[in-house]
């Protein structure tokens, strides 16, 4: 159904359209008729962090960014989903136009800068949400105008109200179109970024009496020397996992196309190799125990299927969702299952 459509959905402005296909999304859920989108994926039980799983396949952060689909989005049949980024204080975002799509290369560029309504309204709307099918992620940022060194107190705060409601937290410190945010990236600010994370998830842990997953999510635009600070900081801090990898601010791929100018993250086809590449070096220097979640370029089951290649547990889409619909979810999972049931093919090599 989603071919038909599409068209329609992109005769609008990308944001506009945006909101267009969240509100059918929910009239198709509140209605029953989610299963003309798409049909569910056969159950892939996979165990993470903790946490079940019903199938590898979640929406990455940013197409819910306040939490108000949440039921909607579980019924297309994902196996998990990641709302936010949110902050502690409601923000509008940077200035229209913000998000282009670029059909010929299956891309998106965003500059949308955490535009979110805050944690409290995230709060009360993960709390109307009944129908969850799989575990629920929360993306956590910091306020634009909070600088860098205030950074932990942003963090904390949305940690703290989103720990009782989320089945696993990600520290996003690596979206560009926040200024300054990816600075989070270097060596000595991550440290006592996640340093500060780790002590308040340990105490809140204690205080409700669950141990919540805590997960850092970082750029494909790090270099060789960069990856391997991050995997030291992240490994000697313990953290649950890494999300690799959010957008990058390169073009590559998409030279010639006439948005390739404006700035903000480039998602989408284009993405799939060095987001890879980064997941990549990452699992050869991060203990196993810290598994890995790969997103960034997930077009087709068979680039579902690149990411676990690479050492990822489980993978996230979102533009792949834009340019080719609920489809895309089973695909993947179907695709994941045979390489699951598929001979061994030996362990990842080390770059």
């Amino acid at each position: 159904m989603y071919p038909l459509v599409r068209p329609f959905l992109f005769a609008f402005d990308a944001e506009r359209a945006h909101g267009l296909a969240l509100s059918a999304l929910e009239l198709a859920w509140r209605t029953g008729t989610t299963p003309l989108l798409a049909a569910r994926p056969a159950p892939m039980p996979t165990s993470v962090f903790g946490l079940d799983f019903p199938n590898p396949v979640g929406l990455a952060a940013g197409l819910d960014k306040n939490g108000e689909h949440i039921d909607a989005l579980f019924g297309l049949g994902f196996g998990f989903v990641e709302i936010g980024t949110v902050t502690p204080r409601p923000q509008a975002g940077n200035p229209k136009p913000r998000l282009f799509r670029l059909p010929q290369h299956a891309a998106i560029i965003n500059r949308m800068g955490f535009n979110n309504a805050g944690v409290d309204a995230l709060v009360r709307n993960v709390e109307r949400s009944s129908q969850r099918t799989g575990p629920l992620g929360i993306n956590i940022g910091k306020n634009k105008d909070t600088p860098n060194e205030d950074a932990l107190s942003d963090y904390l705060a949305c940690l703290e109200k989103v720990y009782p409601l989320a089945d696993y937290v990600t520290v996003n410190i690596s979206s560009p179109n926040t200024a300054g945010l990816r600075e989070l990236q270097e060596e000595q600010a991550l440290r006592r970024l996640v340093g500060g994370l780790r002590e308040a998830q340990e105490r809140l842990a204690s205080q409700h009496g669950r141990r919540v997953p805590m997960l850092v999510k970082v750029a494909p635009d790090l270099s060789d020397r960069d990856i391997e600070a991050a995997a030291r900081v992240l490994s000697e801090l313990e953290v649950d996992g890494v999300i690799a990898t959010n957008t990058t601010i390169g073009r590559e791929g998409v030279e010639h196309d006439r948005r390739a100018a404006e700035s903000g993250g480039l998602s989408g086809a284009p993405l799939l190799g060095q987001s890879t590449l980064v997941l990549r070096r990452l699992r050869a220097r991060l203990p196993e125990r810290i598994p890995l979640i790969g997103v960034g370029g997930i077009q087709s089951g068979a680039d579902a299927v690149a990411k676990m290649s690479a050492g990822a547990t489980l993978v996230q889409c979102y533009s792949g969702l834009i340019f080719r619909g609920p489809a895309l979810i089973g695909e993947c999972v179907d695709a994941i299952r045979r390489r699951r049931e598929a001979p061994s093919r030996g362990a990842v090599a080390p770059l």
